[in-house]
């Protein structure tokens, strides 16, 4: 097992290991005695996951209750925070109990949101079950739901008090969402790590899952750790988001974050290869490492189209957008482009 120690306002431990959902009883009577536990978790990963943390949580004394919601980025929601709290009202979760996130991106999220604001603020453990959300939502505090007008937009900065990544959790992972989380595991290794790029190239991140969250899970560490508040460093982790959000809500979220992410990344690339900010080749070797995992790297419309939607992105600062853009695979900046010219920006004249 590894042990990752994030250095925030409320510090707390990664777990990395096989077994540890089994685990989850103990290591949680351990974090929080005598606390009640509520389980957030989705219908899908309930079928596999669920029983067992519920069975592994009573047999530790805990006494627990689960909420199962509807799969899917509709789930993370206002009115699914509001059937939320009213659970918690229900099971009498109080400040010294906890919210347990079981799951992928959107239980995280969910969960995270709602343990943030019931009774201004419980702990919440993550145990997720996603490669995306091992390595990355689980990972550095930030819970939301969206709303009509975007992604994300209402949510806060609620640290996890413990987050128990177990690798045999992704073994029931299909290709396709398991290259989600492989999109951001490229992410992290286009702006900080050219060696990690290199090590997933050849679409087996799945043979070297223990290293691959772990490396991930300390860079993610490292800027938590200097940014928490995502003012500054932290931004650097956007990189593809604010195209690939605009596509997941142009297409309704029939496109998954990977996917928009993936497409994001390279389209941004390719143009900012056109403005000589990038060494030319970069986006060509991304688009191949994508590949390798069946991940789109073109967007089929014109990039102008989403100007609208990269317009209401949640990262705008009153006239400006801020872009995350690679001078070199390894290495990226944030560069400020005024609102007023996202579409030259993009090549969208």
């Amino acid at each position: 097992m590894q042990k990752i120690t994030v250095h925030t306002s409320a510090p707390y431990d990664i777990l990395i290991g096989g077994g540890l959902l089994e685990e989850a009883g103990e290591r949680l009577a351990a974090l929080a005695p005598g606390a009640a536990v509520a389980v957030v978790t989705d219908d899908q990963v309930d079928r596999y996951y669920g029983d067992a943390l519920l069975e592994s949580l009573r047999r530790s004394g805990i006494r627990a209750a689960k909420y199962v919601f509807p799969h899917g980025e509709a789930s993370k929601s206002l009115p699914s925070a509001e059937r939320l709290y009213q659970f918690f009202s229900e099971n009498e979760i109080t400040r010294k109990d906890l919210a347990v996130a079981l799951g992928g991106g959107v239980a995280g999220d969910l969960a995270g949101f709602a343990a943030a604001t019931w009774l201004r603020g419980v702990r919440y453990v993550q145990i997720p079950t996603t490669f995306l959300a091992a390595i990355d939502s689980s990972v550095g505090g930030k819970t939301a739901v969206d709303i009509p007008a975007g992604k994300n937009l209402v949510g806060a900065f609620w640290q996890p008090s413990l987050v128990l990544c177990d690798p045999r959790t992704l073994d029931t992972l299909s290709d396709k969402d398991f290259a989600d989380g492989a999109a951001e595991a490229i992410k992290y290794a286009a702006i900080f790590d050219r060696p990690l790029l290199d090590l997933l190239a050849d679409g087996r991140a799945r043979e070297r899952l223990d290293t691959v969250i772990a490396r991930c899970i300390q860079w993610k560490r490292e800027v938590v750790e200097e940014d928490e508040r995502d003012t500054g460093r932290r931004q650097l982790l956007n990189f593809g988001h604010t195209l690939g959000h605009a596509i997941e809500k142009l297409s309704h979220f029939s496109v998954s974050h990977g996917q928009g992410v993936a497409v994001g990344m390279v389209e941004l690339t390719r143009r900012t290869e056109a403005l000589g900010l990038t060494e030319p080749g970069c986006a060509e070797i991304l688009a191949k490492a994508l590949a390798a995992y069946r991940l789109p790297t073109r967007y089929e419309g014109g990039l102008g189209e989403l100007c609208p939607a990269i317009l209401g992105d949640k990262k705008r600062k009153g006239g400006r957008i801020t872009f995350i853009t690679l001078q070199t695979l390894g290495h990226a900046v944030l560069t400020d482009v005024d609102a007023g010219k996202i579409a030259p920006f993009l090549g969208a004249e």
